[in-house]
């Protein structure tokens, strides 16, 4: 990250007498970085590089005619005197203590992060007022042009209201990374800390940058910050993690971040707006734009950080030590908020590690690499949704804090009367123990999913997932449920809410929460009495969910969902399609697949996505191949009415049952509505003709 690549002159200029006296600290790993960039300014006559110092001397001619070599600082600070700066590139865990000894002497460059825990930075901090020294992280991203565009354009609402922050990278590392030093992947050292991890070492640069972008310097410009660490190789610290922050104006940053991904790709920033969106690739000083005026791309260009350096002092030097020069890119005291983060990462519970089943390596040796299986997907939702790992449930991840949570698996007792062969009551016993279904609360989620509770993973007798939550198109997306997106102006949905007045989607602060009152569960059964709050806290309505589920036969389980809502003030159910968007009457019973292929959907009468979104028929099937195997869920209309069918699969896997299709549902004060499916969950591809002679047995009985 930052590479200082500008070319040396062939033969180089002598310095001249006004140049600064530099001194580096670590002429390895990234200090050769540092060297190149030293040659450079000294062939252009801005420093001098008079000595460095690193117990493993660089290469005979690696070095500037008459520059001293030493072993270490003390004996440089010794032999050096009058130097104007000094850089320290060095390992992480003895960062704390070579910048305390070299700011009685000089300002400082120091390489990122600057210390490995808070108080060492608190130390450093008053040190350097102390010495009245200037000090400058090496957070080279910071340096970036892009950065004050990127300003500009918020201040300008090209992207509409800053609704969040995110950060990815995916990069490579192999086993020879982790045993370039003894340091390496550690998070103490002999007993002083290091925390050489993914987010504060080799992507630290996305957190600090970031943290820049969203106006996040100091300590106290966080309010949070969580965790979710992670490890596929056999080292101590993170490989791959989620960080998620709030800054305290409220606003979200999530950073998900891994060293064992299949290939590497540019790490990136991205800025979620209300009317657009921002992606800046920091490494490249690459900002694309994209909003309503279409979509537009521009590099930047970069200041160096040790120039940006030099001019400070400069500056200062110029007004005889007053502090009115231009600040400084990258000064210690805007690091606070970082450390804020590898704080918390440093006295995080130690990163969980990922079994090898969710592990592919690839190469021989030294070479070999981890290659989480799909982690890119993980990496997208997370930020998508601003989750951890731990709240998608990707199967390698720590359990959710609610992971504790009622589930629905088959009841006690026999097949029901008449159904089954003889002999399947060994079978139904085996898998009435299965969990068949998860409850999950939703009441982390972030607010703009609309936090509502929901079933997930759905799966089949055999084990297929059946269902997906917090898919990266639409992470409000969450399982089966029930959700509106207009209760009297309250979104329950997530997401943009379409008005009537605006004739399109829009961003609005209106998102409402779905808060659990009581839950009871039992063996075939889980019971939920709800409250439906708008943003303010006001309660619209009452809720009691219902869900069963019994055995058909040894591949066909059937699951019963009722809701009955009652309006605690007079109300209107609506959404998009009763609020004048055609055809996306979509709000009441919704259902998300995960990704599946040969996808089928059918009726008794008829066939695909655009046949049958907007109709009404007795049932709907969706047959496909899922990851773990081929299913088939067969969704009946409800009981109390024939709601039409919201049927999704060219742009994503989804069946709902439109509530308010093309005009919204009143009710008074005290009035119920209720709502009753039946879902046929088999482990097999049917056809039409099997579907419906599943069906019909329901018919008969109700007959």
């Amino acid at each position: 990250m930052g590479t200082l690549s500008t070319p040396v002159p062939a033969e180089r200029e002598q310095p001249s007498p006004e140049a600064s006296r530099v001194a580096l600290v670590g002429v390895h790993g990234f200090g050769a970085h540092h060297l190149q960039n030293l040659e450079r300014l000294q062939a252009n006559g801005v420093v001098r590089l008079v000595a460095v110092a690193d117990p493993n001397p660089p290469a005979p001619g690696a070095l500037p005619p008459g520059t001293a070599v030493f072993s270490n600082l003390d004996e440089l600070l010794a032999g050096t005197p009058a130097l104007d700066l000094v850089i320290v590139a060095t390992p992480i865990q003895t960062h704390a203590q070579l910048a305390l000894t070299t700011l009685s002497h000089a300002d400082l460059y120091l390489e990122k992060p600057p210390v490995a825990s808070l108080a060492d930075f608190n130390r450093l901090q008053e040190a350097a007022t102390a010495a009245g020294r200037s000090v400058q992280v090496g957070f080279q991203s910071l340096g970036s042009r892009a950065l004050p565009a990127i300003d500009e354009l918020l201040a300008a609402g090209e992207i509409g209201t800053l609704l969040g922050i995110s950060a990815t990278g995916r990069w490579v590392r192999d086993r020879a990374y982790y045993k370039r030093s003894r340091w390496a992947g550690k998070r103490s050292l002999d007993g002083i800390d290091v925390v050489d991890g993914v987010a504060t070492n080799p992507l630290a640069h996305a957190i600090a940058t970031a943290l820049r972008i969203a106006g996040a310097r100091t300590v106290d410009d966080l309010v949070s910050v969580e965790t979710d660490l992670y490890r596929a190789n056999d080292i101590e610290s993170d490989d791959t993690s989620v960080i998620r922050i709030r800054t305290a104006a409220g606003l979200p940053i999530t950073c998900a971040l891994t060293l064992c991904a299949a290939e590497s790709v540019e790490p990136y920033i991205t800025l979620q707006g209300s009317e657009g969106t921002a992606v800046f690739y920091y490494t490249e000083d690459r900002l694309t734009v994209s909003s309503a005026a279409g979509k537009r791309e521009t590099v930047y260009s970069r200041v160096d950080l040790t120039e940006d350096l030099l001019e400070h002092r400069h500056q200062l030097r110029s007004v005889q030590g007053l502090a009115t020069g231009a600040p400084l890119i990258s000064p210690l005291a805007d690091s606070g908020a970082f450390m804020q983060v590898l704080e918390a990462i440093r006295t995080a519970e130690s990163p969980a590690l990922i079994p090898g089943q969710y592990v592919t390596w690839e190469g021989e040796g030294d070479a070999a690499r981890a290659v989480i299986n799909g982690i890119e997907d993980a990496l997208e939702r997370s930020t998508a949704a601003h989750t951890t790992f731990s709240e998608l449930g990707v199967p390698w991840a720590r359990p959710a804090v609610d992971s504790d949570r009622p589930v629905l698996s088959l009841p006690d007792g026999g097949l029901p009367s008449g159904g089954g062969e003889p002999g399947t009551s060994a079978i139904e016993t085996d898998q009435a123990a299965v969990v068949l279904a998860t409850l999950q609360s939703g009441a982390g989620l972030a607010a703009r999913i609309s936090p509502r509770p929901y079933l997930h993973p759905v799966r089949t007798l055999a084990g297929v997932k059946v269902t997906d939550h917090l898919p990266a198109d639409h992470p409000w997306h969450l399982g089966a449920g029930f959700a509106l997106q207009d209760v009297n102006g309250s979104n329950f949905w997530g997401g943009k809410t379409y008005t009537r007045a605006a004739g399109r989607y829009e961003e609005r602060q209106d998102h409402g929460r779905i808060i659990e009152r009581s839950t009871m569960s039992g063996p075939g059964l889980l019971e939920q009495e709800l409250s439906w709050q708008a943003p303010d806290g006001t309660e619209l309505l009452r809720e009691r969910r219902t869900a069963r589920s019994s055995l058909l036969d040894p591949g066909t389980w059937q699951l019963e969902l009722r809701t009955e809502l009652r309006a605690v003030v007079d109300s209107s159910l609506g959404g998009p399609g009763s609020n004048g968007a055609l055809g996306s009457g979509y709000g009441g019973f919704f259902w998300r697949l995960p990704a599946c292929s040969g996808a089928e959907v059918f009726t008794a009468e008829r066939a695909g996505e655009s046949e049958i979104h907007g109709s009404a028929s007795p049932w709907l099937a969706w047959a496909a191949d899922f990851p773990e195997g081929p299913a088939t869920l067969v969704f009946a209309t409800p009981a109390e009415a024939q709601d039409p069918w919201f049927v999704r699969m060219a742009d994503y896997p989804a069946v709902g049952s439109a509530l308010a299709w093309d005009r919204p549902v009143k009710l008074g004060a005290g009035e119920s509505l209720v709502r009753s499916f039946t879902v046929w969950i088999v482990d097999a591809k049917l056809s039409p003709a099997e579907v419906a002679e599943l069906t019909a047995g329901r018919a008969s009985a109700a007959g």
